[in-house]
């Protein structure tokens, strides 16, 4: 199967008629879809295919016990109304790199392996990399039991309503012995690319990134007879910390965001006696991202205490730099570079990927694919057909160079 016609097969899974945008979120009907998608190019491949203890997928071509596999595959899970490319490019894109392998004739001397890791994105639960996480231990069993989603439901819940054992759920250290090499493709967020000129590129590293939660809680009251002077209203406070936000990000050269926001009790006429913001904060070093937070947690705390409101600040989850494997990423730029003679741009990167969890426990590596808008967890998101196919040429170069040494 062509990887356009893989491409239009999944196309429809999960995506809104509304917006245009996809909501495919862990554990429902669009994921099990999604999973079942997965499932059907493994077997239609002849390929071994199986489900770890953290719902991840697997589809092998060989024995994986046989030890340093080269796996590649990303997720098919999607943010809020997100666009099509983010995860499943990577996906389709391994199986389509497999059947080039095979139509070349390849002769791999290593396990080859394609993976869809489970809720990467976090749209539902509300932490991102959840299945990649539990795997490398760098989530534990207690932690994942206390996630639950919007309607309270838990993650064990919801992976048992979808038929799945949520009580083996952990670290899974066998795994990931298996694996030599880790190379994720992805299309590219930012324009980097579009810049440069080049269809593909290699990633260095993974910004410092985390997200914390701004509590601001006043008191409600009624909208129309409350004077401006006998308010505790959070929002003021809120708004002009969205706004030191931007300023901080700014000064530092980082980004910083604010992107969801819940409001108690949410009435056009009542004065809010709670707001809650998450922050989304990220920087290409340690010492930038520490700047910004702290100095917009300082406005806001002031803010706060000029309005009579309360704060409480939580950081919900971090994820520190991620410098992806020298060796591993200068293999790549001699395969992409020297055998091919394509040129293939190093750069860097602001938002997390399964192979950054990974990136502790096993060589990792990344691929980007060309992305003209820049536009990203957005309908807007794009790339291009022929972008999309110099992308599975390159992965599969990658995989053939490292599979048969």
């Amino acid at each position: 199967m062509s990887f356009h016609s893989m491409w239009a097969e999944l196309l429809p899974v999960g995506r809104s008629s509304a917006s245009g945008g996809y909501r495919r979120y862990a554990w429902t009907g669009a994921d099990a879809d999604c999973r079942a998608w997965f499932r059907q190019q493994a077997e239609a491949r002849g390929l071994a295919y199986e489900v770890d203890r953290n719902g991840n997928q697997w589809a092998w071509l060989g024995d994986p016990a046989a030890g340093n596999a080269v796996v590649t595959g990303s997720h098919l899970d999607s943010v809020p109304d997100g666009g099509a490319f983010d995860g499943p490019l990577g996906v389709v894109s391994a199986f389509a790199a497999l059947d080039e392998l095979r139509g070349r004739g390849a002769q791999l001397t290593r396990p080859l392996g394609i993976v869809n890791f489970g809720d990467e994105e976090g749209a539902r639960f509300g932490l991102a990399c959840v299945g990649s996480r539990l795997t490398a231990g760098a989530l534990t069993v207690e932690q994942a039991h206390r996630l639950t989603d919007g309607d309270g439901v838990t993650l064990p819940q919801a992976m048992e309503a979808a038929g799945y054992d949520p009580d083996g759920i952990g670290p899974d250290p066998e795994r990931l012995a298996r694996i030599g090499a880790f190379v994720e493709l992805h299309v590219e967020q930012g324009r980097a690319l579009d810049l440069s000129g080049d269809r593909v590129g290699i990633a260095s590293a993974i910004w410092p990134h985390g997200r914390w939660r701004f509590d601001f809680r006043g008191e409600a009251n009624h909208a129309g007879t409350t004077r401006l002077a006998d308010r505790r209203d959070p929002m003021p406070s809120y708004a002009e910390t969205v706004l030191a936000a931007r300023r901080e990000a700014e000064l530092a050269g980082a980004v910083a965001t604010f992107g969801k926001i819940a409001v108690e009790p949410n009435g056009v006429n009542a004065i809010p006696s709670l707001v809650r913001g998450w922050l989304d904060s990220r920087a290409a070093d340690q010492a930038s991202l520490d700047t910004v937070v702290t100095a917009i947690e300082k406005a806001a705390r002031e803010y706060a205490a000029a309005h009579g409101v309360d704060l409480t600040v939580e950081r919900e989850s971090f994820t520190p730099v991620v410098e992806f494997d020298h060796a591993l990423r200068d293999e790549l730029a001699r395969i992409l570079g020297s055998d091919t003679e394509l040129k293939v741009p190093v750069l860097g990167t602001g938002a997390g990927h399964d192979a950054g969890i990974l990136s502790g426990r096993v060589p990792t590596a990344m691929l980007f694919v060309r992305n003209p808008t820049g536009v990203s967890h957005s309908p807007a998101e794009h790339a291009t057909e022929d972008d999309c196919v110099a992308g599975v040429t390159a992965l599969a170069d990658v995989l053939e160079g490292l599979a048969r040494t």
